[in-house]
C-alpha cells in the first residue's frame, strides 16, 4: 500500500488526469440519472399519487389509454359488485385555461368523485366539492394560480372556482388539477362552441380505478365486464412520452456504464505495460503476486473512488443549480446507487489489467532477456 501511494505521488499528473475522466463520467451518469427520475416524476407523479392498485380501461385502448379509453357507467356499477374490489371512476384530459387575473396555464384535468379514495383532499383551502370547483396541485400554484381564482377552460367556456391546493403533481409534464367526473365529462365531450346540456353528455369515464384485496379475481372480471385491467405501475406507460423518455435516458446511462470500464481499463492497461520493469524488479526482490495485485487494485480504487465521489458532488451541485426550473430529481439513495454502479464498472475495467500484473517475470531483471 505504501508503494502504491508513492507511485500515485510520483505520477500524480497521470492519475489526476484519469481521476478527472472518472469524475466526468460519474457526474454525467449522475446528471442523466437525475433527469431520468425527474422526467419520470414530471410525467406520472399524478398517477403515482393515486391510491389505487389497478386501473381498468376499455379493451380497445392498447396505448395512450387515458386519451383513447372510454368505459361506460354501467361497467363501473358492475365493477362495484365484484367481491374484494372497491371501484371509482377516473378521467384524465389535457386542457388549457385562463384565470380571471389573466394567468394562462396548461392543466391535466383529473376527474374524480368527491369523497372517493381518489379524492386528493386539500393541503390549503377546501377539498373538491361541486361541479364548478377545482383543486389545483402545488405546481399550478407555482405558475400563478391562487385559491379564489376563477379558471375558464379555453374554447369551452367552463368556469371553475379554485377552492384548494394539494400536493405537487403532474401528468405528461402538465400540472394536475382535480375536478368532479361530471366536469371532466364536459371537458372531454363538449364540442367547442356548442351548448350541449350536461345531462346529454355520454356517461363514460377514461378508466375505473380499483383497490383490491386478496380475494379479487381481476382476470375473470375483465372477461365478464369487457375491460382490460393493468396494475398502476403498468399504467404509467399510458402517460404521453413516458416510455420513450425512459428508453432514451436509460440507453444513455447504459452506454455510459460501458464507457467507464473501457476508459479506466485502457488507462491501467497502458500504465501496467509501462511498469513492467518495476513489477519484474519487485518480483525478483521477493514480492508475491498477491501483493502486486493488491498494489494495483489499491491504485485503481484510489483513483476510481476519488473521481466518483467528486463526480457525485458535481452531479448534486448541478441538481441544486437547476432547482425546479427543469425536471431534475436525484435523491440520496438514487445518487448512492448510481455512483456505486459507476465505481464497480470502473473497477471492473481496472481488473482486466490484473492478468498482465500477475504475469510479471522476475527473470526479466535477472538477465534472462540477455
Amino acid at each position: 500500500m505504501y508503494l502504491a501511494l508513492l507511485e500515485l505521488k510520483a505520477a500524480r499528473g497521470r492519475f489526476l488526469l484519469m481521476g478527472c475522466v472518472v469524475l466526468l463520467v460519474a457526474a454525467l451518469v449522475g446528471i442523466v440519472s437525475g433527469f431520468t427520475t425527474g422526467l419520470g416524476d414530471d410525467t406520472v407523479s399524478a398517477l403515482r399519487r393515486l391510491p389505487a392498485t389497478h386501473l381498468a380501461f376499455s379493451p380497445d385502448a392498447e396505448s395512450d389509454q387515458f386519451a383513447r379509453s372510454l368505459v361506460p357507467a354501467e361497467t363501473l356499477e358492475r365493477w362495484r359488485e365484484q367481491p374484494g374490489v372497491r371501484a371509482t371512476p377516473l378521467g384524465v384530459s389535457i386542457a388549457r385555461g385562463t384565470t380571471d387575473r389573466h394567468t394562462e396555464v396548461d392543466l391535466a384535468a383529473f376527474g374524480v368523485e368527491p369523497g372517493s379514495f381518489l379524492d386528493p383532499g386539500a393541503e390549503d383551502g377546501r377539498p373538491l366539492g361541486g361541479d364548478d370547483q377545482l383543486v389545483i396541485s402545488r405546481k399550478l400554484a407555482d405558475e400563478g394560480v391562487r385559491i379564489g381564482d376563477t379558471l375558464t377552460v379555453d374554447r369551452l367556456g367552463i368556469a371553475l372556482k379554485v377552492t384548494g391546493i394539494t400536493a405537487r403533481a403532474s401528468y405528461g409534464h402538465v400540472p394536475a388539477g382535480y375536478v368532479t367526473t361530471a366536469t371532466w365529462q364536459r371537458i372531454r365531450f363538449t364540442t367547442p362552441g356548442a351548448t350541449t346540456p350536461a345531462a346529454e353528455l355520454p356517461r363514460q369515464y377514461g378508466a375505473i380505478a380499483l383497490r383490491t384485496t386478496g380475494g379479487a379475481r381481476l382476470a375473470a372480471a375483465d372477461r365478464q365486464l369487457g375491460t382490460r385491467t393493468l396494475t398502476l405501475d403498468a399504467a404509467y406507460a399510458a402517460a404521453p412520452g413516458y416510455t420513450g423518455e425512459r428508453v432514451t435516458m436509460t440507453s444513455i446511462q447504459f452506454f455510459l456504464y460501458l464507457i467507464a470500464p473501457l476508459v479506466v481499463g485502457a488507462f491501467f492497461g497502458v500504465w501496467t505495460v509501462q511498469r513492467q520493469p518495476e513489477l519484474a524488479l519487485l518480483r525478483a526482490m521477493g514480492a508475491s503476486r498477491r501483493r502486486l495485485l493488491g498494489h494495483t487494485l489499491a491504485q485503481a480504487a484510489a483513483v476510481v473512488l476519488g473521481g466518483t465521489l467528486a463526480g457525485a458532488a458535481l452531479a448534486s451541485a448541478v441538481g441544486l443549480l437547476v432547482g425546479t426550473e427543469v425536471p431534475f430529481s436525484l435523491p440520496g439513495l438514487s445518487l448512492t446507487a448510481t455512483m456505486g454502479a459507476v465505481a464497480l464498472a470502473a473497477l471492473a475495467g481496472a481488473a482486466l489489467t490484473l492478468r498482465r500484473v500477475a504475469k510479471a517475470d522476475p527473470m526479466t531483471m535477472l538477465g534472462a532477456a540477455r
